[in-house]
């Protein structure tokens, strides 16, 4: 790939990151990123696979983050790894989704390492945000 092109693309997703991060997500950006935060983390997490598609700006990221600021019950950390652009970060936190095929956007609810709850994009892309969101903080009261 040109140079051109990778500039071009950091900056088309710049927004779609910043819409995460914003709201208190960590990126993990490489495979060292994922494996230094997975090896040590405790309690429970919100992994959101962020994507350049419609379905993650439209539903995913604004479900996410709706879920995590509205719901009394919230997981301890919040990550993202970007799928297409981070794609090294993106497969070493996919290893961890263990049963669950690629798919992005997604997220998954870690207990620890485990997942205790994932939201493929096949729960994402024809649902409102609304009914997201109640998939979310549903898991969230029940595991959290």
């Amino acid at each position: 790939m040109s140079m051109a092109y990778e500039e071009y693309m950091r900056e088309l997703v710049k927004p779609m990151r910043e819409e995460l991060t914003g709201a208190n997500f960590t990126e993990l950006l490489t495979e060292a990123d994922v494996e230094n935060f997975m090896e040590t983390v405790n309690g429970t997490t919100l992994v959101v696979v962020n994507s350049v598609c419609g379905c993650a700006a439209g539903l995913a990221r604004p479900a996410a983050i709706q879920a995590v600021q509205t719901n009394v019950k919230k997981p301890d950390q919040l990550v993202t790894v970007f799928a297409g652009q981070d794609k090294e970060a993106t497969a070493k936190m996919r290893e961890y989704f263990t049963g669950y095929e690629p798919s992005s956007p997604s997220m998954a609810l870690l207990k620890g390492k485990e997942v205790i709850h994932f939201i493929p994009r096949d729960d994402i892309e024809d649902y409102d945000v609304e009914e997201i969101v109640a998939n979310l903080t549903n898991a969230f009261n029940k595991y959290l």
